[in-house]
């Protein structure tokens, strides 16, 4: 029997740079709520979070930033030299981040969850899981994409990888493995392919909508439109952005895109994803004609709605500057300019320094007053 009556819980785990995040993704593509225990570790002990102060309390004021924060790499080189610290970590972590995995099932509309964490097998959460995932990489393809992705020189990388534990262990306890070496479509034919066995429902027979001519309306992107969409932004950005399907495919491992079109004509595209709790648009297309607080509207509209379904916080924006110098607009929809700093809440800051680039300007939406592991 489930542990969460009316749902049913994916445990997804894997060794460091397998695909675990990539193939939470597309499980998220084909209707699962995903969540990331790892980032809820993270989330357990900023300073407005319950596990700050046992943490503080427990390795010193040596471990903070001069904001106050904890300092999590010159936290990790602590307990990662010293096995009896790393445990006093978990210990106060762990209870933390099972009660917030807890809350977040519990209020997801989605039937479908799928928990991603690297110690899962190590962790009391292992025993609510109704289907275990484990993604396996060739030690030499997780080397390369360290390299590549986190920027670390080979021999760091080596270090890496062989400190983790077998990942023949994890292989031997899954339900389902994902061999994730080569290419985002041979990862996703093995996630659809294991999806469909778990939830073999045919696919519904569609009633056609009628939608008056000149109506904007907005459609949900799909992996089988990477073409449809490099093409899209190809054309809209004169030729500078240049992508291929496979570039596209590679994007839907971490977001997910939205067409706007008028009589079936693509005339807009956003490109978002969703991690931590934090709804982020980062690619945003118009054509020159049309009204943009009308079609964003439409867009915006489309991604709040998916991004509270999916218990988001808040909605940040990374508007280039032709597109950012209408700030009535982007007010209109509820949004306003912030810096990184007046974020204010870790997470979200966090969210946007991996987000912004130097030309952009960030504009900021607060979609849900109560947050995941903050004490009330």
């Amino acid at each position: 029997m489930s542990a969460w009556p009316g749902k049913f819980v994916i445990g997804l785990t894997g060794n460091i740079a397998t695909g675990k995040s990539v193939v939470r993704k597309m499980l998220e593509h084909l209707g699962a709520y995903g969540i990331d225990a790892d980032a809820l570790g993270h989330r357990a002990i900023a300073k407005d979070a319950p596990g700050y102060l046992p943490v503080v309390n427990t390795f010193g004021y040596y471990i903070l930033e001069p904001d106050g924060q904890i300092d999590r790499a010159k936290l990790g080189r602590l307990v990662f030299a010293d096995s009896g610290a790393l445990d006093q970590l978990e210990t106060i972590v762990h209870p933390l981040v099972r009660q917030a995995v807890d809350l977040l099932i519990r209020r997801s509309t989605q039937k479908v969850i799928v928990v991603e964490a690297i110690k899962l097998l190590e962790s009391p959460l292992r025993k609510g899981m109704d289907s275990l995932w484990v993604t396996f990489a060739k030690p030499e393809v997780q080397i390369a994409r360290l390299m590549q992705k986190r920027a670390m020189i080979e021999e760091i990388a080596r270090e890496r990888v062989a400190v983790q534990s077998p990942q023949e262990g994890k292989v031997a306890a899954a339900d389902v493995v994902i061999y994730n070496n080569g290419s985002f479509e041979e990862a996703w034919r093995q996630v659809s392919t294991a999806w469909k066995e778990l939830f073999p429902v045919e696919e519904p027979t569609l009633r056609p909508v009628a939608v008056a001519q000149g109506e904007m309306v907005v459609e949900r992107a799909r992996p089988r439109q990477a073409a449809e969409i490099a093409a899209f932004i190809k054309h809209m950005s004169n030729g500078q952005r240049s992508l291929s399907t496979e570039d596209i495919m590679a994007a839907f491992g971490e977001k997910a895109y939205i067409f706007l079109r008028i009589d079936q004509r693509p005339v807009g595209l956003i490109g978002w994803q969703v991690e931590n709790l934090v709804a982020r648009t980062d690619d945003v297309y118009l054509e020159a004609n049309q009204p943009l607080a009308k079609a964003m509207k439409v867009l915006l509209n489309e991604v709040e709605d998916a991004s509270r379904n999916l218990q988001c916080e808040a909605s940040l924006l990374f508007l280039p500057a032709q597109f950012a110098q209408h700030d009535e607009a982007w007010r209109s929809l509820g949004y306003e300019p912030r810096t990184i700093q007046s974020l204010g809440v870790r997470a979200w800051q966090e969210a946007a320094l991996e987000t912004m680039s130097r030309d952009e300007v960030m504009y900021f939406k607060q979609l849900r007053q109560d947050r995941v592991l903050r004490p009330v």
